[in-house]
């Protein structure tokens, strides 16, 4: 470990842990030891947060299942260590959950008391900081699922600062963290709120509010009518299996394959021989708008000319003269039009949307002109949405490496100020390798007393 700061110094885990203090792995209970009805609350890896205990898993065993298995009670304020992924070695706080608990054998729980060189609270921000997290990662085993060992965890060394300086790192961490927290709850928000904005561009869109003021200087009326009369033609995909070809050329295509008016060529999608597919493939063109219907209902992707043959989940919308095809995508992406698809749908549980049901969609059509405005206005909106979208994600990724550089920082000393007033570290183990002598010296003379007995 690189230098450490006045009054701190550097122990391994077990030698923090005082002689009556704990450090150990849980229980092992099996399915069988298992009762629903039971009031022992059996704490599992699901309950184990990245800093917080999430309080998620609802199994239970009985008091006396609990003795017979000589069960270890957990306490509140004991240091809760996840030995397996996911993450690996991610710790938190137990708060306790009203009733007798206790955890199983792939969670560590440890124990503090007065005489511990570090407290639980600065033990858990030192296990999930950067550089005890590489260690776990670095000391595992397993080929499927990843495991840390106790006895390995027991042999990393720690930095143990000043016990009045412990509390102030703590409260430090806990303040600034908590305004982290905050921020990414915030920033987790935003997402939702952009879907809202974005749908409420596609309704303004589709109704005509968009375009009113534009509307009140022109005479453009709208008119009411289906999507067949529309259309020159509106089928749907292959059905049946069609034969794969690995160097075919043409990739096979479903509903999934289509995502935010682009087809999305995945590592799974398999090809097909043009030849067999030629006449089908005829139908699309330049005025084609492809809409999945299957299963996910409402995916969209402008046929460009993209090599494809559509699989039978999706279906191809080829606009006539009434209509732009961008506009077709605006108002197929519309609230209005997957609400309608839905109520058509069929299947109790695989929807599908008849292509009777696509063509009898009736709407409003405005005239090509206003169309060409609508189009420019929602790609002027929908874009700006898609910036600040990035910007978000982008700002995600700088908050959750936050939490990271700042218990970085902690562990190397830097985030408070260090008091020359206080009592070093290095007493605290020195009180703990006194107090362990002693207990060893008791434990010899009792053994004593009972063989002259």
């Amino acid at each position: 470990m690189s230098e450490l700061p006045k009054g701190w110094v550097s122990s391994s885990l077990s030698g923090v842990i005082p002689h009556n203090g704990i450090i150990s792995d849980g229980d092992w209970v099996e399915s069988k030891d298992q009762d629903p009805e039971g009031i022992v609350r059996l704490i599992q890896l699901a309950d184990i947060g990245d800093g917080d205990f999430k309080n998620k898993s609802q199994r239970f065993m009985t008091e006396d299942a609990a003795e017979r298995l000589n069960c270890s009670y957990l306490k509140s304020g004991d240091l809760l260590i996840a030995r397996m992924p996911d993450p690996l070695g991610r710790a938190c706080i137990f708060p306790g959950v009203g009733q007798k608990a206790v955890t199983v054998v792939d969670v560590c729980f440890i124990r503090e008391n007065e005489l511990s060189a570090i407290s639980n609270s600065l033990l858990k921000y030192w296990i999930n900081s950067p550089k005890i997290r590489n260690l776990i990662a670095s000391n595992s085993s397993g080929s499927t699922r990843k495991r840390i060992t106790r006895k390995n965890l027991e042999r990393f060394i720690f930095p143990v600062p000043p016990q009045a300086e412990q509390t102030r790192i703590v409260e430090k961490l806990d303040e600034v963290l908590a305004q982290v927290d905050t921020i990414k709850a915030r920033l987790d928000g935003i997402p939702a709120i952009l879907k809202r904005f974005r749908q409420s561009v596609l309704a303004a869109a589709v109704s005509g509010r968009l375009t009113a003021e534009w509307r009140g200087n022109s005479p453009s009326k709208w008119k009411e009518i289906t999507l067949s009369e529309c259309t020159t033609r509106i089928g749907d995909g292959l059905h049946g299996t069609p034969i794969y070809s690995k160097d075919g050329g043409f990739y096979f295509v479903n509903g999934n394959n289509l995502s935010d008016g682009k087809i999305i060529i995945k590592e799974n999608t398999r090809q097909v021989d043009l030849i067999e597919f030629d006449k089908h493939r005829r139908e699309l063109n330049e005025h084609t708008l492809l809409l999945s219907i299957n299963g996910t209902i409402g995916n969209l992707a402008l046929y460009n000319g993209e090599p494809i043959i559509l699989g039978k989940s999706a279906c191809y919308i080829n606009f006539n003269e009434m209509i732009m095809r961008e506009f077709g995508y605006i108002l197929l992406s519309s609230l209005g039009f997957l609400q309608y698809a839905k109520q058509v749908a069929t299947g109790a549980t695989i929807q599908n949307v008849p292509l009777k049901g696509i063509r009898n969609y009736k709407f409003n059509l405005p005239s090509l002109e206003e169309q060409k405005i609508i189009i420019g206005l929602v790609n002027q909106y929908i874009n700006f949405a898609n910036t600040i979208e990035a910007q978000v994600k982008k700002t995600q990724e700088r908050v959750d490496n936050l939490t990271q550089s700042i218990l970085a920082k902690a562990f190397r000393g830097e985030l408070v100020a260090q008091d020359p007033n206080d009592e070093p570290a290095e007493k605290l183990l020195e009180r703990i390798a006194q107090a362990r002598k002693e207990a060893e010296a008791l434990a010899k003379a009792a053994k004593k007393v009972a063989k002259t007995k």
